[in-house]
């Protein structure tokens, strides 16, 4: 190879669904191709996200990909021939794997394939990030027999690294990438939100389920005398538990459930906060990107990435019913409504902070914009 020739890359995922570590994928993707010749491989034909131009897209799978966990599991061993034989033919040089089924392949290809450098990335909580018990053994067994395997793996926090170590046994040099974001074109006008107001209006976006806890911030609303124009962007298997309560409370003129939306930030610009309730995260995409709106922003102290966006990751002591004033936003316990009650009384009463705050939230989400995050990656697979 000259020293001007690209490497081959793969990079190989599930799909490109509209999930988390698929906007990242998309992303990195636009960076990648000017360095490498890559090949984006998917399990599913699932393109939610665009691809750039440049990239070579491979499906190994016409059948979608929301089938029985048993099925999946049989088609892992189908997706491993398929992708070891796609490896040679193709002189695959560095095969970059993202969630725990292609981390598997990669762990795999890494037995029998010593040519081929293997990256594989985990963008969950692990010990909190599966859906049965089932899971969560096959995890257990495989987790240390196939990820010590692979080269190297890059998580998007400290604390998801610290849990692979701690409690799945991962041996293998492990780093911290955060997501990128590309900041958009349009931002809030941060000395806006200095103005009083009798009604604030605040948004969450993500999937309405148990995780995401939205029925914290709906509660939070019903415990303060304050007025709120509380909007919840996304759908989900909680949504008719949500409509119920939001109708139990009689809160059907302060919470409003939106629903899938297109244009995410034309809603967030025109809101004053937003808040984050989730009990655990991989990464929350969805704070960062409303940061970069310029909206001050409220978020549980959920393993993994609000204490890391809004405080640096510096310890905090934070009692049940209170919040925390962090250097980039504000902090409550998971589940915690009272805590957050406050924390959004704070924010309505205090008009110059949450102008100050926007202002915060605007500086902090530079540091994770596109050509930023994909220098310490690159630098990362060369290494």
């Amino acid at each position: 190879m000259t020293p001007n020739q690209k490497k081959n890359i793969a990079i190989l995922s599930i799909s490109l669904a509209s999930g988390g570590a698929e906007k990242v994928i998309s992303l990195l993707l636009k960076e990648l191709r000017s360095d490498y010749n890559v090949t984006l491989v998917l399990f599913h034909n699932v393109l939610h996200f665009p691809v750039p131009d440049g990239v070579n897209v491979v499906t190994m799978s016409d059948k979608s990909p929301d089938r029985p966990f048993y099925k999946k599991f049989i088609d892992l061993i189908y997706f491993i021939f398929i992708y070891h034989r796609f490896i040679r033919k193709h002189s695959i040089e560095i095969s970059i794997s993202f969630l725990a089924f292609p981390n598997f392949i990669n762990g795999v290809i890494a037995s029998f394939n010593k040519n081929v450098k293997t990256i594989i990335s985990e963008r969950g909580f692990p010990s909190d990030n599966v859906t049965s018990k089932l899971s969560f053994y096959i995890s257990k067994i495989f987790y240390p027999i196939l990820y010590n395997k692979c080269d190297k793996l890059f998580s998007n926090s400290v604390y998801i690294n610290n849990d692979l170590k701690e409690n799945f046994g991962i041996k293998i040099p492990m780093e911290v990438i955060y997501n990128p974001i590309e900041l958009p074109s349009k931002a809030i006008t941060s000395e806006k939100l200095n103005t009083n107001s009798s009604i604030l209006k605040l948004i969450t976006a993500g999937t309405v389920n148990k995780r995401k806890n939205q029925i914290m911030v709906v509660r939070a609303i019903n415990e303060s005398k304050l007025k709120y124009d509380f909007s919840i962007l996304g759908d989900g298997d909680l949504v008719p538990f949500l409509k119920e309560q939001i109708t139990k409370l009689n809160l059907e003129d302060q919470v409003t459930l939106k629903g899938k939306v297109k244009n995410v930030n034309s809603y967030l610009i025109d809101s004053e906060c937003f808040v984050l309730s989730s009990f655990t995260e991989g990464f929350p995409n969805a704070l960062i990107e409303a940061m970069a709106i310029g909206l001050p922003c409220i978020s549980t102290n959920c393993l993994s990435g609000p204490l890391e966006l809004l405080n640096d990751n510096e310890p905090i002591d934070l009692k049940d019913g209170d919040f925390y004033i962090g250097k980039y936003g504000l902090l409550v316990n998971n589940d915690d409504h009272v805590g957050l009650s406050k924390a959004l009384a704070y924010y309505h009463t205090n008009p110059s902070e949450r102008e100050r705050f926007s202002r915060l939230s605007l500086e902090r989400a530079k540091a994770y914009e596109l050509t930023t995050i994909y220098s310490k990656f690159n630098h990362f697979i060369k290494s």
